[in-house]
């Protein structure tokens, strides 16, 4: 017997947290862009995200020609941050979330390979300001998932960091921050429910 799967989210029925989403203004447009083969179906948040933000746009696929394609109206690539994929040794002379005036930012999602295959496939990310994250907390995945690195965040938990950083209302970064734990809950509990 098939999953019933949420039209919305796409997720299982048993993961749809659909009904505790009301969608949240911000100043900053985000544009996830998402590996059209990212694995993990259950504990993603891209989507999740997406619905979350009012300002944000999700594009899966490998590559666009440039930011106006991607986000699917015109723009100008000084006017957008990326978030970037980097150790921390590399963050000397990159642009700080608190000092950079922007009017959106760039989120790749995927595992760290199909985010670096799309960073390097889109030569256009490097006209973009560089924005590196260095996390106030950890991951909530916890457990649940191995991060390569310990400061590795969900891409829900980077953007709400990101968001937070740029000076939108507390209440943005909290919300999503809410709905993630409220969807690692239902999967804790669904891993815990008794088999037949």
């Amino acid at each position: 017997m098939s999953a019933i799967v949420c039209p919305r989210c796409y997720k299982d029925k048993s993961l749809c947290i659909c009904d505790m989403i009301a969608p949240v203004p911000t100043k900053h447009h985000v544009l996830i862009l998402q590996h059209p083969q990212e694995p993990d179906k259950e504990l993603g948040s891209a989507r999740i995200a997406n619905l979350a933000l009012e300002n944000s746009t999700l594009k899966v696929g490998l590559s666009w020609p440039n930011l106006s394609k991607a986000l699917g109206r015109p723009a100008v690539h000084a006017n957008w941050g990326v978030l970037y994929l980097g150790a921390k040794s590399e963050h000397a002379g990159r642009a700080s979330l608190t000092e950079t005036p922007l009017e959106g930012i760039v989120v790749l999602d995927g595992t760290w390979a199909q985010a670096k295959t799309m960073w390097w496939r889109n030569a256009w990310l490097l006209k973009l300001k560089r924005l590196i994250l260095n996390p106030s907390r950890r991951s909530l995945y916890g457990k649940l998932r191995k991060e390569p690195r310990r400061e590795c965040l969900s891409t829900i938990e980077s953007v709400a960091e990101a968001l937070q950083r740029l000076g939108e209302d507390p209440s943005v970064p909290d919300a999503l921050r809410g709905h993630f734990s409220s969807l690692l809950r239902r999967y804790e509990s669904r891993q815990e429910a008794p088999r037949n």
